[in-house]
């Protein structure tokens, strides 16, 4: 005989957990094994008292969203429940289903529309082992002893009084450890010392909540709570551990295709693979469900699936005939799959299917609710009378003695039934009628709304291309404010440039001296920043200040250029490199001293007395003449000289060769 379940089922008449204002109500219904206690309308902390007082061994809904908005809520719901209470969602854990559909594995019909009626439902099928349980905690739970008031900063007597409450948590702490102790449970102790004894002790208990021997409580001076350990996400755990019922199809070969339908016609499960054997097979059908039937698609099972089916002793299925390839299509038309295999497979388990559907829907006409339709079915499949298998099931059991009712004629109770159904009808009537005022009054309000949020939309569109625009706009102003900043810059040192110029180009136009261009040191870079400075031309007189770094390769480009002098310091040509005077003459750039060429220089400008400059250029002239008839003189000399060293070596060559003849 099956132990009596004592449930509680509930669904939400008005409110909503997630509304601030209107709080969630509940319909109700307390039943005790298949016996309906009582039908009442609770709020939410209404149901815990009774939750507390009762502790029903099952709490059923059908929407854990009913209770709790969020993961946390549902933990905090947990926690308040008795610890054998089992929160059971009867629509299923991960993959759920819907009532209906629950509720008709059990031939149960009921108005989806009234919320008792649903709660009804829902404590009915959860008492059938219909759901799963919702887990969150592992089997690990924390009892804290701490202090219920604060000591507080205290008089004369205040020494006295914190001892009185450390000790009042360490007695009660003793008194925990020795119930953890007497029931054989392993458990963790930490205390926190404190002045006359401990401030909290905390025991981490290794079993679940509802094993710990402890209760939660409350006193003047010590407060006692348990909690279970939180796991990271929520589980669910079938309440019934019976699996599915299949029909299977079965297409082996070097491809093998499985397909698994439940005997409404759902598909559970659709493979094929070329690495799929007999114990594979046999593997993935057990993690579906448990085959009922095995069907193959031709008239002669194949023996591979013949084997399969009596490792599952299940029944076999052949069509009166191999199907053909139109029938395979037409009956999977409906159903996704990968390859003609699964084809062949799906299409033997639909054949089987629709072989029983007829048989279905007459055992649903003739089994009274509260029975689970898939055992019956799966009884039936298997040769056994309906009855008998009712038998089997435990299924024919009195009817549940309705109450006492006051004796009343008939016709009284009629007419007065007749009564209260118009007045029902006539208040439902009023109340649609209501509720259709109030949709009018919606869909004005939501078309309004739409008009604003359309209008709302249209200015922050235009808005938004705005600020775009101003964005973009405001990116080039920076850009050609940096553009104008630089041309700025290079226009100011092209106006000192011009200025120099001029002055330059006027100190020329004096004939009593002659200007003379600076440069800062005698090198390629001096030489290129003068040219950008003031520019250098032919016949240009250039005073340099510096030539340390000075190579033959400036000396060139200067002779390129043609200057008219080069002109340096005397402290340079003194205690200089003594062989930049002998380059020049090479280069036949006339190269003078300041003090010999009475030059005096201003910042990028100097000037040149032109008559003293002119003497200077005339001695240097004479010294290069000088030195070109010298260097002519030694270049015929040494021409000589290896003419004669060529004349010698061949008279002795000719001397040798006549002394040699005979």
């Amino acid at each position: 005989m099956r132990d009596r379940l004592s449930v509680f089922g509930i669904d939400i008449v008005k409110g909503s957990v997630r509304s601030r204002s209107r709080r969630p109500m509940y319909a109700l219904v307390r039943m005790d094994g298949q016996d309906i206690l009582s039908e009442n309308t609770v709020s939410m902390f209404r149901l815990f008292r009774l939750l507390a007082e009762e502790r029903p061994d099952i709490l059923a809904v059908d929407s854990l969203q009913e209770i709790a908005t969020d993961q946390h809520e549902l933990f905090f719901f947990l926690q308040g429940l008795p610890p054998q209470t089992k929160l059971v969602q009867v629509t299923g854990g991960e993959k759920k289903e819907t009532l209906g559909k629950v509720a008709a594995r059990f031939n149960i019909s009921f108005d989806r529309f009234d919320p008792f009626a649903e709660a009804r439902t829902t404590a009915r099928v959860a008492s059938l082992g219909a759901g799963a349980e919702v887990i969150a905690f592992e089997n690990e739970s924390e009892v804290v002893v701490s202090r219920h008031r604060s000591p507080g900063r205290g008089g004369w007597s205040q020494n006295r009084y914190v001892r009185k409450i450390h000790g009042a948590v360490q007695l009660k702490g003793r008194e925990i450890e020795q119930h953890l102790s007497g029931a054989g449970l392993r458990y963790e102790k930490k205390e926190t010392k404190a002045f006359g004894g401990c401030s909290r002790v905390a025991f981490r208990v290794f079993a679940v909540r509802g094993q710990v021997p402890v209760g939660t409580y409350r006193g003047a001076d010590v407060q006692v709570r348990i909690s279970g350990k939180r796991l990271e996400r929520i589980r669910f755990r079938p309440l019934s551990g019976k699996p599915r019922y299949l029909i299977v199809g079965i297409d082996p070969g070097t491809t093998t295709a499985v397909a698994a339908l439940d005997l409404d016609g759902n598909l559970m499960h659709l493979e094929s693979s070329r690495q799929m054997n007999m114990s594979g097979v046999i593997e993935a059908l057990y993690r579906v469900g448990k085959p009922l039937v095995v069907a193959s698609d031709v008239q002669e099972m194949p023996y591979s699936v013949e084997k399969i089916r009596r490792a599952f002793s299940a029944v076999a299925y052949t069509p009166r005939q191999d199907m053909g390839v139109e029938a395979k299509i037409a009956l999977t038309a409906a159903f996704p799959y990968a390859n003609v295999h699964e084809r062949d497979a799906l299409s033997a388990a639909l054949d089987a299917c629709l072989q029983y559907q007829n048989k279905f829907r007459n055992l649903i006409r003739r089994v009274p609710p509260g029975h689970d339709l898939d055992e019956v079915r799966a009884g039936v499949i298997r040769g056994q009378a309906l009855d008998q298998v009712l038998i089997d099931l435990n299924a024919v059991a009195p009817a549940a003695p309705a109450p006492a009712a006051p004796q009343a004629p008939v016709a009284a109770q009629h007419d007065d039934r007749v009564r209260v159904l118009d007045g029902m009808v006539k208040r439902l009537r009023t109340y649609v009628a209501e509720l259709q005022e109030e949709v009018k009054a919606k869909e004005y309000e939501i078309h309004r709304l739409q008009g604003r949020l359309r209008a709302m939309h249209d200015t922050r569109d235009v808005q938004l291309a705005k600020d775009a625009e101003v964005t973009k706009q405001d990116a080039i102003i920076q850009s050609l404010k940096k553009r104008l900043r630089k041309e700025e810059r290079h226009s100011r040192t092209l106006a000192k440039r011009v200025e120099r110029i001029r002055t330059f180009a006027e100190l020329s136009i004096d004939g009593e001296a002659l200007p003379v261009k600076v440069m800062d040191a005698l090198t390629k870079e001096g030489m290129r920043r003068l040219a950008e400075d003031t520019g250098i031309r032919e016949g240009d007189i250039v005073f340099v200040q510096r030539s340390d770094g000075w190579g033959r390769g400036i000396v060139k480009d200067l002779a390129d250029v043609r200057v008219r002098a080069l002109i340096l310091p005397a402290a340079i040509l003194e205690n200089g490199d003594s062989q930049i005077f002998p380059a020049f003459r090479e280069a036949g750039i006339p190269l003078l001293t300041d003090t010999v060429a009475g030059v005096q220089v201003r910042g990028r400008v100097g000037l040149a007395a032109k008559d003293q400059l002119e003497t200077a250029l005339a001695r240097w002239q004479d010294g290069q003449a000088q030195f070109l008839r010298e260097k002519k003189s030694s270049q015929i000399e040494h021409m000589f000289k290896e003419y004669k060293s060529e004349r010698g070596k061949e008279v002795k060559k000719g001397g040798g060769q006549g002394h040699g003849r005979p």
